[in-house]
Formats: structure tokens, sequence, C-alpha cells
């Protein structure tokens, strides 16, 4: 047998697919990280800290019918606490704002360095923006000039601390009671470039190592994944060149098991359906050559001897062509139905008056050589709707087979029995029987249970084969009982046609 030269395929291997899937995989999380602790690291920041300025105006605003003294000294512990300045005022009936709480704990506070009007402004868009407003305030260098209760004056603060600076401030307007309330807070927003800089460093590190890390676990994850289907590629090919005792083995995963064990199982089946064909091309063989060799002896005595031109010899010809006939016959049945060209045609008829018919054809036809075949049946008229050719076929191939391996007192029962919504139709004969480990055997398609070849008196020796396809074309149930030394029970059961 020619070796199949060994093809080229363009498609990847395992061992690139799954690296270039840790790869795509480790890069989109490395990804969603530079993202989220990188680029938007100052975004996250300044929510934080709107979120945290919320909370404490809530607290706070919560807090307003307490003493004034009480709340000036709640307000320092959250200012320092939280690294927040803190303003509170009252605004009286005439629209003047008196401070009632203050927590200066921040050298840069921006709340406290800037005057009335500034104050008001940030007022005003507290009010237009419906009571709580935000704002980020770069603060560059330079004097500012504050107006307080005790009038201007200038600050002692370095320009270079003020300068490069970012100041958040909340201005929320409130109510307790009939008397509006003003919450300014404040605090300064730490530049992060420098913690920026240090996380793209060792995320750049951290890549590199995910990486390297990704490749190699790839590639030691393929190769355990590889290793057994290579194995059983191997294998594959020994059972593709007919070595049918080739052994599959895919241990490590479940799948890869899975599939050795379906291959072996598949070689086994392989191995006997070629050890099967075998010796039906054996059979088949003999069943050919004894038919042929008979009419070609007879042919020539009637051709050389005078006087032999007989009509008997003349039948043993006939008998020997319909022989031939009925194994042709056979084998393009069996070709034709397993080739899926044979689907059912369904008609409903009369399932009992066809057993009876065929029965009495047989009955007839056997009386000459002592067969005895005899149909029983608990219904007259039973109707169901099923291919009538086909059924038909199945009765003269269990009734032949009966013939063929009945015993002694050569007689066949082709049996009727309802039960329910089901019919049942038994061919039993008395015979020698099946063993019981070869019964699940007997519907193989190359299966012959009678190894040491003689000559069937009726038949070929592939009807069970034939009845096994039709019956599972119908969708019916079938099977066989049988004890050695007592005969053979073979039944199929069918639907009832209803009214």
């Amino acid at each position: 047998m020619s070796q199949k030269p060994r093809q080229k395929y363009s498609y990847p291997s395992v061992t690139t697919k799954v690296l270039l899937y840790f790869l795509i995989s480790i890069t989109l999380l490395l990804a969603v990280v530079w993202i989220f602790q990188v680029m938007l690291l100052n975004v996250f920041y300044r929510n934080t800290k709107m979120d945290e300025m919320e909370q404490l105006t809530e607290v706070i605003e919560q807090s307003l019918h307490i003493s004034e003294d009480e709340l000036d000294t709640m307000v320092y512990q959250y200012a320092a606490e939280h690294a927040v300045c803190i303003r509170v005022f009252r605004v009286e009936p005439d629209n003047r704002a008196v401070e009632i709480a203050n927590a200066d704990v921040s050298e840069g506070c921006y709340l406290h360095h800037i005057n009335g009007e500034t104050l008001t402004s940030l007022y005003n868009k507290s009010v237009a923006a419906g009571g709580h407003y935000t704002t980020v305030i770069p603060i560059s260098g330079g004097k500012i000039e504050i107006s307080d209760s005790n009038g201007p004056h200038v600050p002692e603060h370095n320009d270079k601390v003020l300068a490069k600076r970012t100041s958040m401030v909340r201005v929320d307007v409130c109510r307790e009671g009939d008397v509006p309330y003003v919450i300014m807070l404040n605090c300064e927003l730490t530049p992060l470039s420098a913690m920026v800089a240090t996380l793209k460093m060792q995320f750049w590190w951290i890549a590199a190592s995910f990486i390297l890390l990704t490749v190699l676990m790839a590639v030691v994850f393929a190769r355990s994944i590889v290793s057994p289907i290579l194995r059983m590629n191997q294998s594959a090919k020994q059972l593709a060149g007919g070595n049918y005792d080739v052994s599959f083995e895919g241990e490590g995963y479940r799948e890869t098991r899975e599939l050795a064990d379906t291959l072996n199982y598949a070689a086994k089946e392989l191995s006997k359906n070629d050890r099967l064909q075998k010796e039906l091309i054996a059979n088949i063989s003999h069943d050919l050559r004894t038919p042929l060799t008979m009419i070609k002896g007879y042919g020539e005595v009637m051709r050389d001897i005078p006087g032999e031109n007989t009509p008997e010899n003349m039948q043993t010809i006939i008998d020997e062509t319909e022989r031939l006939s009925e194994l042709v016959s056979a084998l393009l049945d069996i070709s034709r139905l397993q080739a899926d060209a044979g689907e059912p045609v369904r008609e409903s008829f009369d399932l009992s008056a066809m057993l009876e018919n065929t029965v009495a054809r047989y009955a007839k036809l056997r009386a000459c050589d002592g067969y005895v075949v005899r149909f029983e049946f608990d219904r007259p008229q039973v109707y169901v709707h099923a291919d009538k050719t086909m059924m038909l076929q199945v009765l003269y191939n269990l009734i032949n087979n009966g013939i063929n391996y009945a015993g002694e007192d050569k007689t066949v029962i082709v049996k009727q029995t309802c039960t329910g919504d089901k019919v049942r139709v038994a061919v039993i004969d008395h015979g020698v029987g099946i063993a019981p480990d070869q019964i699940p055997l007997i519907w193989d398609r190359y299966y012959k249970v009678d190894r040491v070849h003689k000559r069937a008196v009726v038949g070929t020796g592939l009807g069970l084969s034939i009845v096994k396809t039709v019956l599972e074309r119908h969708a019916a149930q079938y099977g066989v009982e049988s004890t050695e030394g007592e005969g053979s029970t073979f039944w199929f059961e069918i639907p009832i046609e209803k009214e």
C-alpha cells in the first residue's frame, strides 16, 4: 500500500494559537491597567476628593443646629483629619454673611486668602447651580490681597509656595430652618506627575515580565496539549495504513482521553469489519462458485452425452440460476439499503393478511421437502402504516432463516401478537439455537453464525443484515431470543395504525 504523501497545511499550529491567545489576553489586561492606573489616575483622584468633600459637607449640614462653639470645634477636627480648609457662614436677613466656623489647616488654603468679592462670586455661582458648586482653581504665584473684618492685609506666604498649585473648592448653600447657611470647603490637590512617572516605569517592567512569563506558560501549556494529539496522529496514520491493532493514548485531558477512546473503538470496529468482510467475500465466492459449477457441469453433460437433455437436468440448471439470482438480489438489497437509497414508502395495509398469504405460499412451496410453515394469530385484521414491500422483505428473510436452521421437526411458526398499540411478529424455529456470545453479532452485515460453510437450503446468509436495516428505517424494535439446542425466536414490533 502506497503511503499518502505528507501534506503541508497553511493553518497555524496549536502552539502558535495558544501563544497568540495568551499574548492577546495579557495585552488587553495590560491595556486596562495602563488606562486606569496611569492615564485616568488624575481623574480618579479628583473624583475621590470630590466625593470626600461632598460627604464632609453633608456632615456639617446635618450639624448646623448645634451651638457655634461646638460647630467650630467639630469643623476644625474634620478639617485636620481630612486636610481640608472649611469656612461656614450664616446669612443674616440683611444679606450680610457672618462667619460662624473656621478651620485653616493648610498653608496654601485658597478660601482664607481671597477677598470678599471672590467669596460673593463663589456664593452666587453656587446659588445659580442649585446650591452645590464645585470648581478646580489653579493658584499662580504672586501676592493676594485679602479683605476681612480686620481690614486689608497681605498674607505672609512665600510666592514659591503658592506657585503651581491647584485647589478644589466646593460651595454649598443650605438652610437650617428658615436661616440660610453657606458651607465652603477647599482642599489642595497634590500634583501626581511624580507618581505617574513612577507608575509608568513600574508598568513597563511589569509588562515585560508578564509578556515573558506568558510566552513561557503558553509554550509549556501548548506542548502539554499537543503531545497527546501528536501521538494520536501517528497512531491514526498507522490505522489508515491498515494496522488495526494500533492503540490510541490521550492521557492528560478529558477531551483527549475521550477522543482516544473513540478512536480505539473505531479501530476495533474497523478491524472487525475488515475480518468479517473477508469472510463474506470467501462465503460469497463459495456461494457463487457452487451453482456456476453445477450449471457448467450439467450443461456440458447435456451437450456431450446424448439423451441427457432431460427435464430433470434442465430443472437443476433453472434452480441453480434462481439461487444465483437470489444471491445477487440480496447483495443489491443490502447495498441499496446501507447507501440510504431505500427510504420507506409508507402506506396503510393489513399486516395479518400479508402474513397469512406469505405463510401459505411457503407452506405449499416447502411441503415437498417436509417443511411445515404455520401461522398463528390473535386478531384476524391488524392495520399498520409502513412500507409493505420492505416489511414483506423482512418476513421473507426471517422465514428463510428459520427454514435454514429448523430442527428435526422442520417446523417454522410465524406468530402474530397484539399488545396495546403495537403488534409483534415472531418467527420461531426449533433448531440448534445460537450461543449467547454470538447473539449480539448476528445482525452484523458480514457476520455468519455457521463458520463451517455449508450450502443453505434457502437464502444467501445476508438476510438478517437486511432485516436490521429495514426495521431501523421504520424505527421498529427487534431482537432475538435463543437457547442452544431448543431453537430461536426472531421478532419485531411496529405500531398499530389508529382507526
